[in-house]
């Protein structure tokens, strides 16, 4: 039916309207007359018009996937579609059908959640998927049926899995800690994890805060220990979320010790520890032929562990130093390093929130410390010291001068080719 010139009337009946004119002034008519009406319109290629946004779709039978861009960007959403689209078989939608047609004996069979959610995981995982991948869609019900009347006992004792999460941006976490955050029923965090990062466990998880920072500790580290002892002994899946690397100034050794003590399974997922990753954002190769033939590790976040630490030893040339919690004693470490031998004209560089969008490096020399000190730094942040800290600059765009003679580059991280 040709429809014309466009009139309300047209509107009549309908509860969802598409306009896709090719005239600005009549699509804004169309949106106008079904706002006034309260219906549902779309307007193509123009948010500010649109009430509604319709999403790309992938569809396997039951089973929906839909992505949307919210009108920003439809042509990525197609784009993400298309790889969706290869990724998923017709299969998935047959195992969709599959669990539907058993769910009332599935959730009789499993009342608690937990060990429902424990039986769909070892399912998924064996042979059903593959028998319906193979067009065995008999077999893959006698399979599921199988392990519905004969699963041994899924009311499995607890565990825990030390999860780095590295120093922010959520790409950087490793494929097993992406898998141990969508497993686990219980998080415990700290405050250096970043939200993109708490954004891609599970959604249901009960998150627990456990964060430190300067002078604050929200939770002791021995309740940390018996938070995570308590859950993993009442059955729950438990991950300890660490921002960087749980054996890198993590504390992971003492949270071990104590659940090897407890007898609490427990697993550990490295991460991206905060110097490989605030240095590969900034431009700064942490070891260099010309420059750095040794990297040291080092914390030094108050004066009773500064004076645990080989000071001439530190100050020996050729070698990259990595201050880890070393913000709050700038000053300190430029005394002890030139008192030792160390050149004040060491270049250094200090990373604040490496890895995330509000990254910002900040270069000098080793002489320019205690202004650095008394400026408003941001924790986390990263002190990096010795030759290969002066190719920050030519790695991380413009300087912009800043006063007492340091450079300041603001960076926004690059992404790894």
């Amino acid at each position: 039916m040709s429809l014309g010139e466009f009139a309300d009337a047209h509107l009549d009946g309908t509860w969802l309207v598409v306009a896709a004119t090719n005239d600005t002034a009549t699509n804004r008519r169309i949106a106008a007359a079904a706002e006034m009406r309260r219906i549902f319109v779309n307007v193509v290629d123009d948010v500010a018009l649109s009430a509604v946004q319709l999403p790309a779709l992938v569809q396997r039978g039951r089973l929906q996937v839909a992505i949307s861009s919210g009108g920003a960007a439809p042509m990525l959403a197609r784009h993400l579609r298309a790889q969706i689209e290869s990724m998923l078989d017709s299969s998935v939608g047959d195992l969709a059908e599959l669990f539907e047609r058993h769910r009332d004996a599935i959730r009789v069979r499993w009342p608690d959640l937990r060990q429902r959610r424990r039986w769909f995981d070892r399912v998924l995982a064996g042979i059903v998927p593959q028998l319906l991948r193979s067009q065995q869609s008999q077999a893959a019900e006698i399979a599921l049926c199988d392990a519905l009347a004969h699963a041994d006992v899924v009311d499995a004792p607890g565990s825990v899995v030390l999860v780095g999460a590295g120093p922010g941006d959520a790409g950087l976490l490793t494929l097993r800690a992406l898998r141990a955050l969508n497993e686990a029923d219980v998080i415990l965090h700290d405050r250096l994890v970043s939200a993109e990062v708490l954004a891609l466990a599970r959604r249901d998880a009960t998150f627990i805060d456990v964060g430190k920072q300067a002078d604050h500790h929200r939770v002791a580290q021995d309740d940390i220990h018996a938070l995570m002892i308590e859950h993993a002994r009442r059955g729950a899946r438990v991950v300890r979320l660490k921002g960087g690397d749980p054996f890198v100034f993590g504390r992971g050794g003492e949270e071990l010790e104590a659940l090897h003590a407890a007898s609490i399974r427990f697993e550990v997922v490295p991460g991206i520890t905060a110097a490989n990753a605030c240095a590969a954002y900034a431009g700064i190769p942490l070891t260099h032929r010309d420059h750095a033939q040794s990297l040291r590790l080092v914390t030094a976040h108050c004066e009773q562990s500064a004076d645990r630490l080989d000071w001439a030893w530190l100050a020996q040339d050729r070698q990259t130093l990595a201050f880890y919690m070393g913000v709050a004693g700038l000053e300190r470490i430029r005394d002890r390093l030139i008192a030792h031998g160390r050149a004040a004209s060491t270049p250094f560089a200090i990373i604040e929130n490496g890895s995330r969008r509000d990254q910002r490096v900040i270069t000098g020399t080793l002489d320019d410390l205690p202004v650095i000190a008394r400026a408003s730094l941001r924790s986390p942040a990263l002190l990096i010291l010795g030759e290969v800290a002066a190719l920050a600059q030519s790695c991380t765009g413009s300087a912009v001068p800043p006063p007492a003679a340091v450079d300041v580059v603001a960076t926004t991280p690059s992404l790894p080719l």
